[in-house]
């Protein structure tokens, strides 16, 4: 009995050259329309006024409030992500229990769920007037919604499952013989994960950090119900951003929306060669 060939060369005489090209050239138009395009006209909006009026625009009083405030929710919501994301991988990964499942379901809830929602949610709890926590937290005069804490409860919600996600897979995959042999030898479970779990994770663990940053500097729309939107007090920079357009300032808009471009980028450029690094070990 004849078997199918699926070696590459098969593969390969399936599509026609002719065809191959169309669909190379169709994927091109399609990321060039799409990103490159208005990625390359965010930079040339921003500048095209010149460096002057670009740094002018950015930086501004309210510019540099806002990027400040971005920067320290990042400053916040980054460790804890990072943190517990190793907590949870690695329960997902080394432990079996019966709400394992829904665990998993649980971290993913965030990469489902609009930011809109999470920001309703954090009103529903945390609103003096109508929230679960509202009359308790009026008692003790704490103010959660249009202040910072709030800010930082949506970003670091929203940007949860990053570093797990990311370590889940490689510490399955890794398996547990180096970690019980360490441990048979009589090493501390400190030394058993810095010495053995965490190298394993390492690439994994940095790819998810810098797409929790990326994701966390970038929020919008859970900020933008928490927030207040309080120039120079409760503003982010995506908030600053579209304050600045909506009063027709398109110049400080695109300048603006440039520095969260240019981390955007960055962080591609960064996850790439971090992709790269952990396929070559």
């Amino acid at each position: 009995m004849r078997t199918a060939d699926f070696s590459p060369a098969s593969r390969k005489s399936l599509v026609p050259r002719w065809g191959r090209l169309a669909l190379i050239a169709i994927g091109l138009v399609y990321l060039v329309l799409l990103v490159a395009l208005p990625l390359g006209n965010i930079f040339l909006q921003a500048f095209g006024e010149g460096l002057g009026s670009y740094w002018q625009a950015v930086s501004t009083r309210e510019a540099l409030h806002a990027i400040g405030l971005t920067l320290l929710i990042a400053l916040v919501a980054v460790p804890v992500n990072t943190f517990f994301g190793l907590v949870i991988a690695w329960v997902l990964a080394r432990q079996q229990f019966v709400l394992k499942p829904l665990l998993l379901g649980v971290l993913d809830l965030p990469f489902a769920i609009s930011p809109v929602v999470v920001g309703m949610m954090a009103i529903v709890l945390f609103s003096h007037t109508n929230g679960f926590l509202g009359p308790w937290l009026a008692a003790h005069d704490l103010k959660i919604i249009f202040a910072l804490p709030s800010m930082i409860l949506v970003t670091t919600f929203v940007t949860l499952p990053f570093v797990a996600r990311e370590v889940l897979p490689v510490l399955l995959a890794t398996g547990t013989d180096q970690e019980q042999a360490a441990e048979t030898l009589g090493a501390t479970p400190f030394q058993i994960f810095w010495r053995i779990t965490l190298p394993e994770i390492r690439q994994a663990l940095l790819y998810g950090v810098v797409l929790t940053n990326a994701r966390a500097l970038g929020e919008f729309g859970a900020v933008s119900v928490v927030s207040g939107k309080l120039i120079n007090e409760t503003q982010t920079l995506t908030l600053h951003i579209e304050q600045v357009y909506t009063e027709y300032q398109t110049t400080a808009a695109f300048a603006c929306a440039s520095l969260l471009a240019l981390v955007a980028l960055l962080t591609l450029v960064g996850g790439e060669w971090l992709r790269q690094s952990r396929e070559q070990t």
